[in-house]
């Protein structure tokens, strides 16, 4: 039986923005002098899943990566996702425009 890939297809910039990650958390393995070992160990994941999210692999948890950063000491960054929501803000914004009325005076 073979394994199905269809969940794994992304659109191309996705794929792409994954594949910058994963080349960004290599680059803070290498300048902490660490090996995919080492990252692996203090991750508690194998180092082929490091191997993967370094390759920007798209069916590597979520929680992995969270890992990986902690063992990286950059687990802070995951709160940076989603940050800025710029569509959204500007939808709220929107929403907020609409013209309200006065409330009833009491005499």
């Amino acid at each position: 039986m073979t394994k199905s890939t269809k969940g794994t297809l992304l659109p191309r910039k996705l794929a792409k923005n994954l594949t910058i990650v994963g080349e960004q958390i290599k680059l803070a393995r290498l300048r902490r002098d660490l090996s995919i070992a080492q990252v692996a160990e203090r991750a508690t994941c194998s180092q082929l899943s490091v191997m993967r999210i370094e390759k920007g692999a798209p069916t590597v948890a979520i929680g992995i990566y969270l890992r990986v950063l902690y063992a990286l000491q950059l687990d802070e960054d995951i709160l940076l996702l989603a940050q800025k929501d710029e569509i959204g803000r500007n939808l709220q914004d929107l929403d907020l425009k609409q013209r309200q009325r006065a409330s009833k005076k009491t005499e």
